[in-house]
């Protein structure tokens, strides 16, 4: 079995988020929320690689609004999203960490995305009107 390496550059980055986001358009529960609402999944992956290079390089390539994207889908999905589509999109983001890399980087990977999922969430659920 060959030694994992850990996240280095954009290259492991974008196999990372193409690796993970081939898995979650067939997930069961979570295919349709996010084939209901990305239309064009190429230019949205780019994007998702930029977030990400931004996140775990410190390369300045991300310049969206996650909290506002968050809350426009959950609104799209007439406020449906539960604290369990984020752990079951957290589960395969660890596994799908786990597979390809290892390391410290790929650590912070984890790390990251468990914190921004809380936030995201809270975010989101706060926005909906009572």
């Amino acid at each position: 079995m060959m030694k994992k390496e850990d996240i280095k550059n954009r290259a492991d980055v974008k196999l990372l988020v193409d690796t993970f986001y081939a898995k979650i358009r067939t997930h069961e529960v979570l295919a349709p929320i996010f084939n209901g609402i990305i239309t064009d999944w190429e230019s949205h992956l780019i994007l998702l690689t930029d977030f990400w290079e931004t996140q775990l390089l410190l390369k300045r390539k991300y310049h969206g609004n996650p909290v506002a994207a968050h809350q426009e889908v959950d609104a799209k999905m007439d406020y449906s999203i539960t604290s369990e589509h984020f752990g079951l999109w957290l589960n395969d983001w660890f596994a799908t960490i786990d597979e390809l890399f290892e390391g410290d980087t790929a650590w912070i990977a984890k790390n990251r995305a468990q914190k921004m999922s809380t936030m995201l969430f809270m975010k989101m659920y706060g926005h909906r009107s009572t």
